[in-house]
């Protein structure tokens, strides 16, 4: 359990200290994480409470996770692009809403498949240029 407490600590030092860039990345991560257990336990055979309690909860924590990055669109200055990203997260949490009401892991499958696009585009702007200026313009992260 000690190491349960350093993972923790270490998390939340990571975002403390993230750069709004950063930020969005992580919460892409945390996005395709939940995705991921929700995944696994579709997976699972049978129709075991915990299992189907377990996809429930994932499902819902990725969508928070989007929620949240869709609320921090910046209209302003993001423009057209900010507007397309709120109706592509509309989308997924349609999606994902859809998947935990039917419990039907092909809506979770292509949001993930979206996300993780979405994951990797962000990762190689941040790589390739000087990500606060076109953070601080499509998000208001900070």
């Amino acid at each position: 359990m000690r190491t349960d407490g350093h993972a923790r600590t270490y998390r939340a030092n990571a975002i403390l200290t993230a750069s709004p860039g950063q930020l969005v990345l992580l919460m892409y991560d945390g996005a395709l994480q939940a995705m991921a257990l929700a995944q696994q336990a579709f997976a699972q055979p049978g129709t075991d409470p915990r299992r189907l309690e377990t996809i429930h909860q994932q499902l819902q924590k990725a969508q928070r996770i989007l929620a949240e990055l869709q609320g921090g669109l910046n209209f302003e200055t993001g423009g057209e692009f900010a507007r397309t990203m709120h109706r592509l997260y509309d989308y997924h949490l349609q999606r994902l809403f859809e998947a935990n009401l039917r419990k039907q892991v092909e809506p979770l499958a292509e949001v993930e498949s979206l996300v993780r696009g979405l994951r990797e585009a962000w990762a190689e702007m941040l790589q390739n240029q000087d990500a606060a200026a076109p953070v601080e313009r499509i998000c208001s992260v900070a």
